[in-house]
């Protein structure tokens, strides 16, 4: 028996004994099953609401679940099978000499071969080398050192 089925037989059973309105007794007890019926129905709204709340969280989830799965299989495919740091999607420090500024780029801009100092403008080279690996998917050949 849930909340509002035990409010509901409750009232029952204060009609069936005919409680007095016009005693002191009767007023209060007649008062308190009023009471208990007006939390039982704020008790049920809220159990109503948590559950489409719950049903909107797991529509959600599903939704980031499948979002996430698209994205890192995505991942997964454009991996090679090396030992190399090469396929992996680093980020590189350097420090610009004029400023001191430390910049991040990633394999991308240090394939551009040069770039402009976000902080002070000095121009910068690169002289990226890739990877040093054999049968990556890269594409690059392996050197000598």
């Amino acid at each position: 028996m849930d909340i509002c089925e035990k409010i509901a037989y409750i009232k029952g059973l204060a009609e069936g004994l005919k409680i007095d309105d016009s005693t002191n007794e009767g007023k209060v007890l007649t008062a308190i099953i009023d009471l208990l019926g007006d939390i039982t129905e704020e008790i049920c709204d809220i159990e109503e609401g948590c559950e489409e709340i719950i049903e909107q969280i797991d529509a959600v989830d599903e939704d980031l679940s499948d979002l996430e799965s698209f994205i890192y299989e995505d991942d997964e495919d454009d991996e090679c099978d090396c030992d190399c740091d090469c396929c992996d999607d680093e980020v590189y420090e350097i420090e610009c000499p004029a400023c001191n500024d430390i910049i991040y780029l990633d394999e991308d801009m240090l394939e551009e071969e040069g770039m402009v100092c976000p902080n002070c403008g000095t121009e910068l080279e690169f002289d990226f080398e890739g990877c040093d690996c054999e049968g990556c998917e890269c594409g690059q050949e392996e050197t000598e050192e």
